[in-house]
């Protein structure tokens, strides 16, 4: 009983919210730098609002982040200290290709990761890597109009090809995009699409989403062709939806709902288009841009493993139904009344992961692999830097505690977990940095203040005992 003897215990970061040193090592513009915090982030991150360079009066946190670029054997020996398992970290695609259609990589890109996984390995720690977490060369969005062009299909298989040659035998565990069904909710921030005025949006999201699946499975393709032993993962913002009421018509809309988040994963896992996603898109007048062999391709090259983020559930009711919302990963929600929410709305749900998982396990039969999960809160530091953070411990450990449920009473097949925001970083969502998840504090505010000191929460060493103890000693 409990987790497999080989679970991969560890934390997770993106790129962008961490890394900093946007305009260091030959590394070009991508589309996470220009999305600034404050009133305007929403309509930017939505495809909305164009900013395609920085502009005055604006604070762009990803510039700098938590200037991991410099950082990262300080960060990454915390992390053997806690005795992380793994690390999930993704690449800055205008590191390696700085403009993104170049022939030939940036060695100096290549090199800064290279360090950094050999950094990893000296402390026993498997790399976890997301080649695509939000991240775009500018060039690409300039001149090609984002995932909206066929032609970024080349540009990522290049990139994979560069990333899976260079680095057989230093990473084995890949995700191809990060949240693949953000490219609805946030185009710009998920699949670098601006929307011109007057076009149909929901077409062009779908059409650059299938340009997505078809260069994730090219991904898949390639990875196990270079080296047999990787592992290919799809990765998906999930929570399963529960009908507002047992009125049939908010059944139907959680169902509904349900798919619009499956349907990526669908495609994916078992290979091909669903059969109500073609209906949904024949009814909405959305006609995919398809070549022949797509299909074939997307038939051929299934991922090894599914991986998900779950911070909260949701609830959905029919149109018709007087509800109030309340917030959630970059869409909103219906407030349960049955559930307390964080500072930031998030609907807490340790219940609803394990829901989660089963839905996730009966409809894919193939592993799973929790890669972000975890609380955002306002964190106050004692003078010394110390955070008593009892509410992130109780948190984790509830969910830790659905988690080995789901695989001890329900059969789950669960690879491992990585809490999201190990180290403190820069919020994807609002650009915050007060908006905190980590087991270590850094020292850096919403604007861009502080020394980016290190320091350890109450959380680092509660995680220790959890990761020591194979998740048995939940106790605080």
């Amino acid at each position: 009983m409990g987790f497999r003897k080989d679970f991969l215990w560890g934390g997770a970061t993106a790129a962008n919210q961490c890394e900093g040193g946007f305009d260091l090592g030959g590394r070009g513009l991508a589309n996470v730098d220009v999305i600034p915090t404050g009133s305007d982030r929403r309509s930017i991150i939505t495809g909305k609002k164009r900013m395609f360079e920085f502009e005055e009066g604006y604070y762009y946190p990803a510039k700098e982040a938590i200037d991991m670029y410099h950082h990262f054997k300080e960060d990454i020996r915390l992390f053997g200290e806690m005795g992380f398992k793994t690390y999930r970290l993704s690449i800055a695609w205008s590191r390696i290709f700085p403009k993104g259609d170049e022939l030939e990589p940036n060695e100096e890109g290549l090199k800064f990761y290279e360090d950094l996984f050999k950094e990893c390995h000296k402390y026993g720690i498997e790399p976890l890597v997301t080649i695509t977490h939000f991240d775009c060369p500018m060039h690409l969005i300039e001149n090609y109009g984002g995932w909206r062009n066929r032609q970024l299909i080349e540009f990522y298989k290049r990139l994979c090809t560069v990333l899976f040659t260079r680095y057989k035998g230093l990473v084995k565990y890949w995700l191809t995009f990060n949240e693949i069904n953000m490219i609805l909710h946030a185009p710009f921030l998920g699949a670098g699409i601006c929307f011109e005025e007057g076009e149909n949006e929901e077409q062009v999201k779908y059409q650059a989403a299938h340009h997505e699946l078809v260069a994730s499975a090219e991904a898949t393709r390639i990875a196990h062709e270079i080296d047999p032993e990787n592992k290919v993962g799809c990765m998906l913002a999930a929570a399963s939806y529960y009908p507002y009421s047992c009125r049939p018509e908010d059944v139907w809309e959680a169902k509904k709902n349900d798919r619009g988040n499956y349907f990526f994963i669908d495609v994916q896992s078992k290979g091909a288009y669903p059969a109500y996603a073609l209906k949904e898109l024949a009814r909405n007048n959305i006609s995919i841009d398809m070549k022949p062999e797509d299909l074939e391709i997307l038939k051929k090259h299934t991922v090894d493993f599914i991986s998900f983020s779950y911070y909260a559930s949701r609830v959905a009711a029919a149109e018709d139904s007087n509800v109030e919302k309340t917030a959630g990963n970059l869409f909103p929600t219906i407030k349960n009344p049955y559930l307390h929410a964080s500072e930031w709305g998030w609907q807490i749900d340790p219940l609803g992961l394990r829901i989660t998982m089963n839905d996730l396990y009966d409809r894919y039969e193939k592993p799973l692999f929790i890669v972000e999960n975890g609380l955002g809160a306002v964190d106050i530091p004692d003078e010394s830097g110390y955070v008593e953070d009892d509410y992130r411990i109780e948190y984790l450990a509830a969910h830790i505690q659905a988690m080995k449920e789901a695989v001890d009473e329900d059969g789950v097949d669960l690879l491992g977990y990585t809490s999201w925001g190990c180290i403190d970083l820069v919020s994807a969502g609002t650009g915050e940095m007060k908006k905190r998840y980590g087991f270590i504090y850094v020292d850096r505010d919403n604007n861009g203040n502080g020394t980016l000191n290190r320091t350890k929460k109450k959380s680092f060493n509660w995680y220790k005992k959890v990761i020591q103890t194979n998740g048995e000693d939940l106790s605080n």
